[in-house]
Formats: C-alpha cells, sequence, structure tokens
C-alpha cells in the first residue's frame, strides 16, 4: 500500500501544477489589466493633471476644473469597460477599453451635450505589444490617422495614448507625442468620490 501511495501522489502534484499553470497563462497581461480596472466597476475617482509639456501659452481647458474619471458600462467587464472622463461641467468624453485578439483597443467618445457624436470621436488604438497588468499603450491607428487629417489635426497624427494602472491606488492616463508633448492626468483609487452625472449621450 505504502509503495502505491508513492507511485500516485506525483501524479497528484503533476495536475495541480498543470492546473496552476494553466491558470497562470489564462490571465494575459490584457485580461489582467481589465480586471483590475473592472474591480473599480461603480466608483468614481478625482484626479489632477501631473504632466502638461510643453507648457500652453494659453489657459488649459483642465486648469481649474474638477477632474473626475468613473468606471462604468461594466455589463461585460472582460469584453468592454466605459470610463467617462468628466471635466468641471463637461461630460463629453468617455474612455472606452475593448478587448480584442490581439490585446486591448482604446477609443474616445466625444459627445455634445445633445448626445450627438463630436466631430471628433471615436479616436484612439491598438496595443502592440502585450505590455503588462500595471501599463497598456495605444499608438494611433490608421482610421484615427484619417479623422485628424480630415479635421486639420496635424498634431495628432503621431499620438501614443496610455493607461497605468495600480489597482486600489492609482490610474493614470497619458497622451505622448515624439517631440516632446506629454499630458498626464492622475487619479486617487484610494478614496472614492460622489458619483458624476452620467456622460452627455448615456442613460443615468
Amino acid at each position: 500500500m505504502q509503495i502505491k501511495s508513492l507511485k500516485v501522489l506525483p501524479w497528484a502534484l503533476l495536475t495541480a501544477v498543470a492546473c496552476v499553470s494553466t491558470t497562470a497563462q489564462a490571465q494575459t497581461p490584457a485580461d489582467g489589466f481589465m480586471a483590475a480596472l473592472a474591480s473599480h466597476c461603480g466608483q468614481a475617482f478625482a484626479g489632477r493633471v501631473v504632466a502638461n509639456q510643453p507648457a500652453s501659452a494659453t489657459p488649459d481647458a483642465f486648469e481649474g476644473k474638477a477632474l473626475i474619471m468613473h468606471v462604468r458600462g461594466c455589463d461585460a467587464p472582460t469584453q468592454e469597460l466605459r470610463v467617462p472622463f468628466h471635466v468641471g461641467d463637461d461630460h463629453s468624453r468617455t474612455w472606452v477599453l475593448t478587448r480584442i485578439a490581439t490585446g486591448l483597443r482604446l477609443k474616445h467618445d466625444h459627445r455634445h451635450e445633445d448626445g450627438t457624436p463630436d466631430a471628433t470621436t471615436m479616436y484612439g488604438g491598438d496595443t502592440r505589444d502585450a505590455g503588462s497588468v500595471q501599463r497598456q499603450s495605444f499608438p494611433v491607428d490608421a482610421e484615427s490617422v484619417a479623422l485628424f487629417q480630415r479635421e486639420g489635426l496635424s498634431a495628432s497624427l503621431d499620438n501614443t495614448w496610455a493607461m497605468e494602472l495600480e489597482a486600489g491606488k492609482r490610474f493614470v492616463y497619458e497622451l505622448s507625442r515624439p517631440g516632446g508633448r506629454l499630458f498626464q492626468v492622475e487619479f486617487d483609487l484610494t478614496t472614492p468620490v460622489a458619483l458624476p452625472p452620467a456622460p452627455w449621450g448615456s442613460e443615468p
């Protein structure tokens, strides 16, 4: 009986290890990032601009405004998350994160107060590498380049957006360009705030 037990035990251990290994492999960086963000579904957080280079000679649209992100649109959190970004009384912006076969896609849904789409909307890009559970980058896609060219936004043709997330600690939204442009808003995930209104064009 003792010999039989010794033969069975290694197989049991191997099976357990295989199961753990399979589970770990299934959790890709893209899935981990989505899961970490989804853990804050239904919550809103205050943010602040931590980088805005080069300095603008004109007043910045974000200066002196309350900056709030709200994690909502969580009906299928492993596939899509919608995160409105409120700037004072401007509720026009929503970040849309979608799980695609190659990783993640980020789009910017911009609406007017009556809910109609802005002329510059649904721009963004797809990840080109695995990234990490903490950071995902989205170089501008061809569709967005065409949109920016049509709208005369030549400075945006080389945009790269990024998101960083330390679950329960901080979330960072970033825009960068090769010429030295860097814009970052950091949100404090340690302290939820009162929920803002629904973004324009969305149901309450």
